[in-house]
């Protein structure tokens, strides 16, 4: 049940229990995989090594850049034993467009080169070895072991994971390893793969980092953050901010082309209808 803490200037707010959070995590995860059916890894890839190499391209860049990078790197380095005996000028050419690229092609040798001497060319299915292998990190480690060995260790926490999750109310921590913790926590095990593709897809296609479509969101009700900026009619305060910077736009063109007042009153009577437009 919901225990309530009292606020000096209001009403008791509601506390969410750990069991009711839960249910409406799980609910969330329901209704987003009916939105998104195919929601998968995002990064092209045939297998561990190249899901492996692909993830640290991504790093600071968008996986449709480095899924436009990877066809050309993998045709000239199709294994580590290829990649391990790279030239790094030669490499950091072809992966150029993904940014960071000297330090990106320094991490792709010492990955392969230690996948060859340590484990034969062939990449680990453990979190303990990948962890330590040269660019691999945490989340690197959890993309290659759900998507590429069916291995559900953790949840991979990318920026839309940390954005959503701190919008849903399923984590009041910034961290990447505090929110995966929480979501572990909050989650079955054989959930961790679908929150972290779920959420990634929403946030890409409606839960923008600074525009978010609350008003399409499947999860809205949902969404303690949703659910506040549509009571408020965050939609119409959009529509009138952009109205007032038209007016202020369009005042200073007038200005600057000695028009004088009467465009200004045209500007601020289209902007007066585009307010009732609004509160409509």
């Amino acid at each position: 049940m919901a225990t309530g803490t009292r606020n000096k200037s209001g009403p008791a707010r509601v506390r969410e229990t750990k069991a009711a959070k839960r249910e409406r995590a799980l609910e969330i995860l329901r209704r987003l995989e009916g939105e998104y059916p195919d929601a998968k890894c995002a990064l092209n890839h045939r297998n561990a090594f190249e899901l492996l190499a692909a993830t640290i391209l991504s790093a600071q860049c968008t996986d449709e850049r480095v899924n436009q990078v990877t066809p050309s790197l993998f045709a000239r380095y199709p294994t580590p034993h290829d990649l391990a005996a790279a030239r790094q000028e030669e490499l950091e050419e072809i992966i150029r467009s993904t940014g960071f690229f000297r330090s990106k092609a320094k991490s792709l040798l010492g990955m392969a080169q230690a996948l060859v001497e340590r484990h034969g060319g062939e990449v680990p299915a453990e979190m303990e070895a990948l962890v330590v292998l040269p660019g691999v990190g945490r989340k690197t480690a959890n993309v290659v072991l759900s998507n590429a060995f069916g291995k559900s260790e953790g949840v991979v926490v990318d920026t839309h994971v940390k954005r959503l999750a701190g919008r849903l109310g399923l984590t009041r921590e910034t961290d990447p390893e505090k929110v995966e913790r929480d979501l572990m926590e909050l989650l079955p095990r054989d959930r961790w793969t679908a929150v972290e593709h779920l959420l990634i897809w929403h946030g890409r296609k409606v839960c923008d980092a600074r525009r978010p479509r609350c008003e399409t969101c499947v999860v809205a009700s949902l969404c303690p953050t949703g659910g506040a900026r549509l009571a408020v009619g965050d939609g119409a305060a959009t529509d009138r901010a952009a109205s007032k910077g038209e007016v202020a736009r369009t005042t200073k063109r007038a200005a600057s082309n000695g028009e004088g007042t009467r465009t200004t009153k045209r500007a601020a009577s289209s902007a007066g209808a585009a307010r009732k437009g609004a509160k409509r």
